[in-house]
Order: C-alpha cells, then sequence, then structure tokens
C-alpha cells in the first residue's frame, strides 16, 4: 500500500513538474498579444533551419552554402556558420537560391467613408484626406496568392478615389487576418491632379483637371490655415471656437513634412505639374510613375523625388495588315519601342525608385516584365533594390522587410537560379515565417512520345500504341498503333486535359480499327525528388466504343512517332548522319536540337531601343528637349521685310538675330564675319503672328463648368506642350497664342499665353513677361440656355443674375482685401482664409490681373463695361 501511494505522489509530482515546465517553455515562446486563448494552452514555438542555400541578403551581396534559422515569424539567424539548435526543423535547399521577399509599391482599393466622417470632412467630396485605406482592405485571398507566387510578401496599398484620396498603409500577402498583416497603416497621403472620368459631368465640381489642382491646392491652404486658426485658438480660448475638420487635420502631417504626398502621374508632364504643386507648399513630393518617365528623363530625374515605375509594358501594336497598320500612330510604336527601357533609364539617373504591378492586367506576369526590364537595361542590382531596399524605407517598413537579417520577418523566396534570369522559377514564398510551395508545371513533365500498352492487366499479349504529347502554347496529343508508322493512321486527340494529375482525352478511333468515340484517362503522378521516377510506369483505363474496358500501362518510349520524311531532311553524308551511327540515338540527337534552339532563344538577348527618343514623342519631334541656336549670330539676307512698324515694308534687307533676338532690321545692316547667313531672296518676313483667343494646348478641356464662378482655376496648369496643333500653328505662322478658359462660366478661370517652342516642355512655353489675366463670359453659354433640362440648375439662369453675381463678387472680393490688410497691420483675433478664388478677383480689382470677355450683345457688353466702371476696372479686351 505504502508502495503504490508513492508512486501515485511521485507520478503526480513528476506530471506537475512536466506540466509547469512546458507551462514555462510556452511562456517563453508565446508572442504577446491580447487575444484570449480558450482551453488548454498549446505551445506556439516554431523552429525552422533552412540549410545549403545561396543567400542574397541584399543587392549586391551574395554568401554560398547558406542557412537561415526561423523562430516563428522572424528570422533568428542567417549566415555560412549558423548553430542549428537542437530539435529544429532542417529543410535541405541545396542548390536553391534565398532572396528577400519583393514589395508591391502600389495598389488600390476603394474605401467607403463612414457617415461620421464624412458630415465633418471638407466641404468638397474630391477631398478625402481622411479616408485610411486599411478601411477598405479585405481578405482579397486571390489576389494575394497570386502575388506571391510572384514573390510579393507585401504591398502598398492606398485609397481609389478623389483628388486627394488618403493615407496608404503597407499589408502582407499572406493568409493571416487583416489585423495581423498591417505593418504600416499611415505611410503616405495619396492624390491625383485630375478627374476621375466618373466625376467629369457638368454639374461636379471639379469636373477638369485644371479644377482639381484648383480644388487641391485650395485644400492644402486651407489645411495651413486650420493649424493657424487652431494654434491662436489654444493661446486665446477667448476667440471663436474653430471648426472641427476631419480632412485638414489629416492634411497636417503633409504640408509640415512629416507625411510625403504621392500623387499620380498620368504621364510625364503630370510629373512636372506634381513637382510645381509640391513646391508650392513644401510637400515632401513622392510620385507614382506613368512608365513615360523616358520621354522628359532629364527633367523628371532633376525632381529629385522617389517614383513608383510601373511594369505594364505595352503589346507590340498589331500592324499585321495594311488597314490595321494605319490606324497606329507613330507615337505608339515608338512607346512599344521604348518603354520597356523605362526603369533602366531612371536607374542609371540614380533616382530612387521602386516597383509595381500596378497597371497589368494580369499580375501573373509581373515577374516576366521585370525580368524583361532587367534584359533592356535595369541591372539586377537595381532592380531588386527597387523590389525590396527602396519600399521598404520609404514606406517605413525597413525594420521589418527588404533584406534578410536578423530580427527582420521571414519573408522571402526561394528560387531555383538567379531571380532574373529568364528560365528561374520560384519555388517558395514565406510570408511571416510561413510557407508556400510551387510546384513546376505538371504539363512539361508529359513532352515527349508514350508508349501505351493494352490489355495490360491480361494474361493475353498486350497491344501497344505510341502517343506524342505536345505542352507548347496549348496541351495536344495525337495516337497510333506502334506497328503503323503512316501519318494518315495518326488520331488527333479532342478535349485534352489535365486535372489534378488526370490525363484525359476523347478520340476517334476508326483508324485503330476501332470504329466510333473512345475515351482515355490517364493518372500522371511524377515524384519530384527521384530523376528515375518516369520509369515507373502511369497507369489507366481506355473505353472503346462498344463500351468494353481496357486497363493500360503508359511509360515514356525512345522512339519517335515518325520519322521524317526524306524530302524533308537537310542533305548530310552517311557519317554525318545520326541514323547512319548507331552509336548515336537518333531522337536524343533531335531533343538535344530541340533543346539548343530552345536555349538559343531564351538566351537570345533583347535588343535595344531602334530610334532615339523625339520630344514629342512621335511625328514631327525634334532630337533635343534643348534645341541650341546654330550660330551665336544669325543674319537673314535679300529679304523683303515687313517691319509693322515706322520703317514699313524693306526691300532687299537684312535682319540680324543673337541669341533669338533682333539686333538690327534694315538694308544697310554690317554683317560680323563670324555670323552664319541664310539667302532669302524673293522671300518674306513678317512678325510672328498672335492668336489673341485660342483653346489649344489644353490637356483635359478647356471648361471648368461645375460652378459659376472658377477663378481659382489655372489653365496654366494643365498645358499640353506635345499638342500637334502647336506644330500646326507654327507652320501658319502663329508664334504666340493666349489659351483661354471655355465660356461656360460668367468669371471663368486664368488665362495662359503661350510662346511655341515647339519640343518645349509646358513651363517652357509660358510666357512670363505676358500680361495676367482672366476669361469672363456673357451672353446664352454662362446662363445656360443651351444645356438642357437637366444642366439648367445653376445660378445664375437670366442676363440679370449674370450682372448680379459680377457685382457681388467684386463686393466680396473687397471684403477679402479689407480682412487680410487689417489682419496684416494688427495679428489679431483667428487669422483669414487663403481663398484662391478671391485672390484672382482682388487682383482685377487692383489691375494686375486683365479681363478678357466673350461677348455678343451690345446691351450685355455695355452692362458690363457700367459695372467695371463702377469698380474703376479697364477691361482687357472683348472678344469675339
Amino acid at each position: 500500500m505504502q508502495t503504490a501511494s508513492f508512486s501515485r505522489r511521485f507520478s503526480a509530482t513528476l506530471f506537475i513538474f512536466l506540466l509547469t515546465c512546458l507551462s514555462n517553455s510556452m511562456a517563453l515562446a508565446d508572442e504577446p498579444r491580447s487575444k484570449h486563448d480558450e482551453g488548454l494552452h498549446k505551445p506556439t514555438d516554431q523552429l525552422i533551419a533552412l540549410t545549403g542555400l545561396t543567400l542574397i541578403p541584399r543587392p549586391g551581396e551574395q554568401r554560398d552554402n547558406g542557412t537561415i534559422l526561423l523562430r516563428n515569424q522572424k528570422i533568428e539567424a542567417i549566415g555560412a556558420n549558423v548553430d542549428i539548435p537542437p530539435g529544429a526543423d532542417i529543410i535541405d535547399l541545396t542548390g536553391h537560391f534565398a532572396y528577400p521577399g519583393l514589395i508591391d509599391a502600389y495598389s488600390e482599393v476603394e474605401v467607403e467613408l463612414p457617415a461620421n466622417q464624412r458630415q465633418q470632412g471638407y466641404w468638397n467630396s474630391q477631398i478625402r484626406s481622411q479616408s485610411r485605406a486599411w478601411q477598405g482592405v479585405g481578405s482579397e485571398t486571390d489576389l494575394h496568392k497570386t502575388l506571391r507566387s510572384q514573390g510579393v510578401v507585401a504591398r502598398l496599398v492606398a485609397p481609389q478615389a478623389g483628388v486627394i484620396k488618403g493615407v496608404s498603409t503597407v499589408i502582407q500577402t499572406g493568409q493571416t487576418p487583416i489585423e495581423e498583416s498591417i505593418l504600416n497603416d499611415t505611410v503616405a497621403m495619396h492624390g491625383l491632379l485630375t478627374v476621375a472620368k466618373s466625376s467629369n459631368s457638368r454639374d461636379n465640381y471639379p469636373n477638369s483637371p485644371m479644377g482639381a489642382v484648383a480644388i487641391a491646392r485650395q485644400a492644402m491652404y486651407d489645411a495651413q490655415w486650420y493649424q493657424q486658426v487652431w494654434q491662436a485658438y489654444r493661446a486665446n480660448t477667448q476667440l471663436a471656437l474653430p471648426e472641427r475638420n476631419l480632412s485638414l487635420e489629416a492634411l497636417s502631417p503633409v504640408i509640415t513634412g512629416q507625411m510625403p504626398l504621392m500623387l499620380q502621374t498620368y504621364n510625364e508632364l503630370y510629373a512636372l505639374r506634381a513637382d510645381r504643386f509640391a513646391q508650392e507648399f513644401n510637400i515632401k513630393l513622392m510620385l507614382l510613375g506613368s512608365g513615360n518617365e523616358y520621354r522628359r528623363l532629364e527633367e523628371i530625374a532633376a525632381l529629385k523625388c522617389p517614383i513608383v515605375v510601373p511594369i505594364n509594358f505595352p503589346e507590340a501594336p498589331n500592324v499585321s495588315t495594311p488597314e490595321l497598320s494605319s490606324g497606329v500612330s507613330l507615337e505608339s510604336l515608338m512607346h512599344w519601342d521604348h518603354a520597356p527601357e523605362n526603369p533602366g533609364r531612371l536607374a542609371k539617373t540614380g533616382v530612387t525608385m521602386a516597383m509595381t504591378s500596378f497597371g497589368l492586367k494580369d499580375k501573373k506576369t509581373f515577374l516576366k516584365q521585370l525580368k524583361t526590364a532587367v534584359e533592356r537595361g535595369l541591372s539586377e542590382e537595381q532592380a531588386l533594390t527597387a523590389l525590396t531596399v527602396n519600399p521598404s524605407r520609404l514606406f517605413g517598413v525597413e525594420d521589418q522587410l527588404g533584406s534578410l537579417s536578423p530580427g527582420l520577418l521571414a519573408s522571402f523566396i526561394i528560387t531555383d537560379g538567379k531571380l532574373f534570369d529568364k528560365k528561374t522559377k520560384i519555388l517558395e514564398t514565406w510570408v511571416a515565417g510561413k510557407r508556400e510551395q510551387y510546384d513546376d508545371d505538371p504539363t512539361e513533365d508529359l513532352e515527349g512520345v508514350w508508349s501505351v500498352m493494352t490489355n495490360a492487366s491480361n494474361s493475353s499479349p498486350p497491344t501497344e500504341l505510341l502517343m506524342e504529347i505536345k505542352t507548347k502554347d496549348k496541351l495536344s496529343a495525337r495516337i497510333r498503333t506502334a506497328d503503323q508508322e503512316d501519318e494518315s493512321k495518326v488520331v488527333t486527340l479532342k478535349s485534352v486535359n489535365l486535372i489534378g494529375g488526370l490525363l484525359t482525352a476523347q478520340m476517334d478511333s476508326e483508324k485503330l480499327g476501332r470504329p466510333g468515340q473512345s475515351r482515355l484517362s490517364i493518372v500522371t503522378v511524377f515524384d519530384k525528388t527521384n530523376s528515375n521516377s518516369n520509369s515507373k510506369p502511369f497507369t489507366g483505363t481506355l473505353v472503346w466504343p462498344d463500351g468494353s474496358l481496357e486497363h493500360i500501362e503508359v511509360s515514356l518510349s525512345t522512339r519517335s512517332f515518325l520519322s521524317t520524311p526524306k524530302s524533308d531532311k537537310a542533305e548530310e553524308s552517311p557519317t554525318d548522319s545520326a541514323e547512319s551511327n548507331p552509336a548515336v540515338d537518333p531522337d536524343e540527337t533531335k531533343k538535344e536540337e530541340k533543346d539548343e534552339k530552345s536555349a538559343d532563344k531564351d538566351d537570345k538577348p533583347s535588343l535595344p531601343s531602334s530610334f532615339p527618343v523625339t520630344y514629342p514623342l512621335g511625328a514631327y519631334g525634334v532630337l533635343t528637349a534643348t534645341p541650341e541656336t546654330p550660330s551665336p549670330l544669325i543674319a537673314l539676307t535679300h529679304a523683303t521685310i515687313w517691319t509693322s512698324g515706322p520703317s514699313g515694308i524693306l526691300q532687299d534687307a537684312t535682319m540680324l538675330i543673337d541669341q533669338g533676338r533682333i539686333l538690327a532690321v534694315g538694308t544697310q545692316v554690317t554683317i560680323p564675319p563670324n555670323a552664319r547667313q541664310i539667302d532669302l531672296q524673293h522671300k518674306v518676313i513678317t512678325p510672328g503672328l498672335i492668336d489673341c483667343h485660342s483653346h489649344i494646348a489644353t490637356d483635359g478641356g478647356v471648361n471648368e463648368s461645375g460652378q459659376a464662378i472658377t477663378a481659382e482655376v489655372r489653365v496654366g496648369d494643365f498645358v499640353d506642350c506635345d499638342d500637334i496643333d502647336i506644330y500646326r500653328q507654327l507652320a501658319g505662322g502663329v508664334t504666340t497664342s493666349n489659351i483661354l478658359h471655355g465660356s461656360a462660366n460668367p468669371i471663368g478661370g486664368q488665362n495662359q499665353v503661350l510662346k511655341f517652342r515647339w519640343g518645349k516642355n509646358d513651363a517652357q512655353m509660358k510666357f512670363s513677361k505676358a500680361p495676367q489675366g482672366i476669361k469672363f463670359a456673357l451672353g446664352e453659354n454662362v446662363k445656360q440656355s443651351n444645356w438642357g433640362d437637366k444642366y439648367t440648375t445653376r445660378y445664375p439662369q437670366s442676363r440679370m443674375g449674370v450682372e448680379q453675381i459680377l457685382i457681388d463678387e467684386f463686393e466680396a472680393a473687397k471684403r477679402y482685401v479689407k480682412q487680410w490688410n487689417s489682419w496684416n497691420q494688427s495679428k489679431s483675433g483667428l487669422p483669414p482664409r487663403v481663398d484662391l478664388e478671391l485672390e484672382a478677383i482682388a487682383e482685377v480689382l487692383s489691375g494686375v490681373r486683365w479681363i478678357h470677355c466673350h461677348s455678343y450683345r451690345q446691351d450685355e457688353i455695355v452692362t458690363l463695361l457700367h459695372t467695371l466702371d463702377h469698380y474703376n476696372i479697364t477691361i482687357g479686351s472683348l472678344q469675339h
């Protein structure tokens, strides 16, 4: 009894001791978390050692025969001499490569703002800075599975809608819940300085790219004001309580430089516009590129801001017929030629670059496109940097991703070769310590000629069939009897499919001696670890038209399916022929030739672009964006010159030009010996024509019709310097043009005078010394007479209303100026708000900005002039 009692007490003590040890080990291993566990506690410690790897810890580094030691979600140790603790699971990956997991630097998600956030947001719904991308991210299982197969372990997600869209987040692409996948939920503010097509309707503001820039500028000024009024209120709580605005609060870290603003660009000109926007507010800028950066490479590189580069290179335009080729522009052909070199050219300028799958129709082509970029000039080190180190640093997750380093997340990829080699495949993707393996394409193992033995389970002699399977482009097969090498006896199989290792097909088996439809099914199972696995035959069934079923065995054959006819063979000497040499297997020879051709095709270098970049790209572009004067001095001689001045028309005259400026005009001009002379005998020189009312070279429309007064809008924000109409206008003698806003508003946007310099960028075309102006309009358009009932809702609806809205706006501008003058003198109370609309009207009142008024009827013109006289305003011009 004592012995039994002691035994029970000893067993209980031992059990408690072991349970305590287990609990202690679990306490050490468990990661801190708030979630409550019910029932028995389970140990979570996971220790894995991956050995025999070629390690690429970061771009430009390589360590052979290395080991990665993982503990749970993190890398614990890495290197060639890692001590593997007892009990660790060891996975031998000898011959394989390990790279840091890739980061997809941009994607979008739709975010629905809660009602309270909309109510406390900005007055215009296009400003959604309070939006947070993580609020719209779901499980996205299929997308993440695809991205993992491309080596992507994390991605940046930004809100989709708006001019100012909201704040992005970095999430992992693993299979964990969203709340466990977020690595950084406050990365950058995002924006797009134009409007989506769905917003581009007459009754929405903004409904033009110009209006989008205007509302974005106003929001930034309002964010600055919002900070100032709250600082003033906190310093003196006796002041009126300022409004609460979630949108303006969210913009505070942007205008103070604590958070970057990533602006999406549709083309290279958007990038230059984005920089001007950021410069105005001293914002830390990042760009979501367009893939067109090579078109203005030097200018974009000079911005010195990080660029997220898409790799959605265009497919070759279809020019297979004269009819199709007539619809393909030279620009599209040149873009197809140059686009794959865009990442490489950007990298060579030293631009900090990240890469994105954004814009790819099929995310499964991400790695393929990256390899194309490497073929076309992007170095492997630059590519890996743009996929790992750069995005991890730019997005604030360098302490979790970007390299293979102790303490970082166990998020990496295993490949069977160098990542950017054409034939390299991703074998495994690890996301935060969770492994996902990828099998090779199973159809590749089926390529070849197979022996199909029927009656495999019967005692009767088997019958042999030969089946040829091809996997290139599409899985296909054909079959014949082994003893009849006759093309006419070959049967092409129909409905060939491979699903879950089961190969199925149908055929008309009349040529095999069994008239009717037969069905074939073969179980294909390969042992990837056994190089001789194919020596074991597959099994299957063959159902003949009469319903009889035969079991079959299928194994690789050394025979050819059909011998090549003599007429198709190249002449060869008997000594060179594989068939004449019994030591050479003709089938092996053909296989080697096929492999060599395939290797030659894969190894063939991708050709560089065929033609230089022109400015603008396409027809009539010049070869340099900054054309130089051929000679410091140019003398145009023996010309008839219309001076348009007191000298009148000069015959046999000379014009002397120095660096683009006229030095002298006359019949007795002394020509310096170093001047380049151009004989213009029988030709006439006139001053360049000036078009005082034009709407060309506007990128995205000339009207911002969403409001009656849009004085804050600037045509100069969206000049299209690549508009072919500039080239055509130059051909007609026009050198300068006043680009006006449209006539949809009583007070429209600010005009832009352009000096046509073909090949220059949009800023270089602006005539800086031309007086500033603004478009006013009278008549039917502004009162919406011809807009239709759907849009006839905006004030004013009559000519009387047009007069009153002008008066009201001038009075508001007078109060605005008075308010600012008072504040600047006293600096007391709450600071006034910058109003870009009233800023422009105040410039009209001061005479700095000229009015160019669209008008037709005399009575309207007289009414406008009387109104302007009341405010002592002299009109610049009456148009039309």
